[in-house]
């Protein structure tokens, strides 16, 4: 499996690269789709990961279905997203991230937005979401363009031990 890899990594800093629609379906797209899924499943306190985050340049996410009531419901790849839609509204919003461990900041999101992708088949939707999951839409797609969330985080500060230990339960 491979690890998540930690701000200063410069594959964090690229644009990822596009997958070709045929491509989808290939065993190197599916096997880093696996390898996303695997090393979230790592993570108690993630709830998505980017494919840069574990080394691959490609523009791909993953969600994980523990933030969904029912997640057979749900999208859980996102490849080739793009927000197609925000919301005038914003909120500033408390936020981390698995590839800057144990930082802590407010970033400002917007509170609703459309995303169309491809997922793990092939097939283009378009889903709209607010609250968490328009957080996740946003902060992922930043990652697909190079942007960490601390280039756009207020008051962030590294996280206290008790933070850490409570988000590892």
């Amino acid at each position: 499996m491979k690890a998540i890899v930690q701000q200063g990594n410069e594959v964090l800093r690229k644009v990822a690269h596009y997958v070709r629609t045929e491509e989808i379906g290939s065993a190197s797209i599916q096997h880093a789709i696996k390898e996303m899924k695997l090393a979230l499943a790592t993570q108690k306190d993630g709830v998505a990961l980017a494919a840069p985050q574990i080394g691959i340049s490609l523009q791909i996410f993953v969600v994980s279905p523990g933030i969904f009531e029912k997640a057979e419901n749900h999208n859980l790849v996102y490849i080739n997203p793009q927000i197609t839609y925000e919301s005038e509204k914003t909120k500033w919003l408390d936020e981390g991230c698995l590839s800057c461990r144990w930082k802590l900041g407010q970033v400002k999101r917007h509170v609703e937005v459309s995303i169309r992708a491809y997922n793990e088949k092939g097939e283009l939707f378009e889903e709209t979401a607010s609250g968490l999951l328009a957080h996740i839409f946003q902060h992922e797609t930043d990652h697909l363009h190079g942007i960490l969330f601390v280039d756009k985080a207020r008051n962030v500060r590294d996280m206290t031990e008790q933070e850490i230990n409570q988000s590892q339960e």
